[in-house]
């Protein structure tokens, strides 16, 4: 504020030196310049104010934008980490082309598992009879298709609602395989232009009771072409039949309408992709403890760096958001992560915080990492702990993409935190651009004021030589101009 004051006395005092001299000799007065400067000096001491106002708004928006920056970058690195399996304990299998298996649901996959796969699920095609081409009419009449099984040489229809297909004249091959596609009710078609001639293909999804029956009631035209029975159709018309998967897990047999199994091993997926009757292979699970190890002296760091910058940036002498409450609660955050529980349903006795994984808190807010510990935790439990590396709603990854959201939140209201850094951000970007329009506000009122100088100076120019009057205005205009200035 010294600063200000001392530039708006600084331009009064120019002004007025001017006009003193310029009127002391006699000389004439350059009425527009001497307008100028005083109209500058009348608004200048308010101007200072709003412009170091708004410096000091804009290094807070950047301080407080850098802290955002900085949590949002974490969070982003770390569920990165984790959803690239790298930090959990995946499934593998010895043979990898009888199938491909994935972590899957919240359950902590762990054990050994043989697994024999005889037969994959598949699906029923079939194939009409041939048509000259593609664009060839198909008749009139109706098609119904019927979801059911095949027992020998009987189809038995399920419970699923048949689809029904009206065909017009005039619509083609393609043109019912559009209508059949409209469906949307798991039977595709499409033509193919075989070496006989083109047939309407369909193909049904993986399963027994995934079979399907066609039926034609013909109007006119080559319609019942399309029909077709799978447990009476000829080979050149069933090209593959439904059936399910057979697969033994540790020697017991199971089955499956998909190659995508869900509910054989606990917390894995499994996607069949070959047999290998007679010769079982094993699925087990990897050892993450070192990949967890090298993520938590990485996390470890990334939230020294932050915590070094909030550090700085609240130091109640020198920080530029000493006071800002989003920063704040980012600092109470941090000093209550070590302790917070992120793994609420784990069982008792198993690592359920980021002390249990070894981090501390010191005095000045910095973490750090006890090796021995983490270490010794992984060897009790590597299932439990490589489970807090999960893509969940608890855990590390969760636990700091929260604290980036609720930091991240503009709403008055976040879930956990209070005060966030981006409600800071926008109350100060508010508060600047409030500051920016006062500021053109002000040189409107200057410029208004010059105006209004130059025409009352100018109407005077021609007896200043002679008009005392003119000169004690002035003087005593300057002097009022002076006292407000310095009050």
């Amino acid at each position: 504020m010294a600063t200000s004051v001392s530039s708006t006395q600084s331009v009064t005092q120019t002004a007025t030196q001017q006009l003193l001299t310029s009127l002391g000799a006699g000389s004439g007065v350059d009425m527009a310049g001497l307008a100028t400067s005083l109209a500058q000096a009348q608004f200048a001491a308010k101007k200072d104010r709003l412009t170091t106002q708004s410096e000091k708004l804009e290094a807070q928006i950047s301080a407080a934008s850098t802290l955002k920056s900085a949590i949002s970058n974490l969070a982003s690195s770390l569920n990165s980490r984790v959803r690239a399996g790298d930090l959990s304990s995946q499934p593998q299998l010895a043979n990898s082309a009888v199938a491909k298996a994935t972590l899957s649901g919240t359950t902590i996959a762990k054990g050994s598992y043989s697994l024999e796969v005889t037969k994959l699920a598949t699906s029923q095609t079939l194939a009409s009879a041939k048509f000259d081409s593609a664009t060839s009419l198909a008749g009139e009449g109706k098609l119904t298709i019927s979801l059911g099984t095949v027992n020998g040489t009987t189809f038995n229809a399920g419970t699923a609602p048949a689809i029904e297909i009206d065909v017009t004249a005039g619509q083609t091959l393609t043109d019912v395989a559009n209508l059949i596609n409209a469906k949307n009710a798991g039977i595709t078609a499409y033509v193919s232009n075989t070496t006989d001639g083109a047939k309407l293909v369909l193909k049904g999804s993986t399963g027994t009771a995934s079979a399907f029956k066609i039926d034609a009631d013909v109007t006119s035209g080559d319609l019942g072409l399309l029909a077709a029975n799978p447990a009476t159709a000829a080979p050149d018309r069933l090209i593959t039949t439904a059936g399910d998967a057979s697969f033994k897990l540790d020697g017991l047999p199971v089955t499956s309408a998909s190659n995508k199994v869900t509910d054989a091993i606990p917390g894995v997926e499994l996607n069949l992709t070959g047999t290998n009757t007679g010769v079982p292979t094993t699925v087990t699970f990897t050892d993450p403890s070192s990949s967890i190890t090298e993520a938590m002296t990485d996390l470890t760091a990334a939230l020294n760096e932050i915590i070094t910058q909030l550090n700085t940036l609240t130091d109640s002498k020198t920080g530029e958001l000493s006071r800002d409450s989003g920063a704040l609660a980012l600092r109470r955050t941090m000093q209550q992560l070590t302790s917070k529980v992120i793994m609420p349903n784990a069982p008792e006795g198993t690592p359920r915080s980021l002390a249990d994984l070894g981090v501390s808190i010191q005095k000045d807010g910095t973490f750090t990492l006890d090796s021995a510990r983490l270490t010794a935790t992984l060897k009790a439990d590597p299932q439990a702990t490589a489970a807090m590396f999960t893509n969940g709603l608890n855990g590390v990854d969760a636990t700091i993409s929260e604290i980036s959201r609720n930091m991240s939140s503009i709403s008055t209201e976040t879930k956990s935190y209070g005060a966030t850094l981006a409600n800071s951000i926008a109350a100060m970007t508010k508060q600047k651009t409030k500051a920016s329009e006062d500021l053109t506000s002000l040189s409107d009122k200057q410029e208004v004021l010059r105006k209004q100088l130059v025409a009352r100076f100018s109407a005077s120019d021609s007896q200043v030589g002679a008009s005392k009057s003119t000169l004690s205005f002035l003087k005593n205009q300057i002097a009022a101009w002076n006292g407000t200035n310095n009050n």
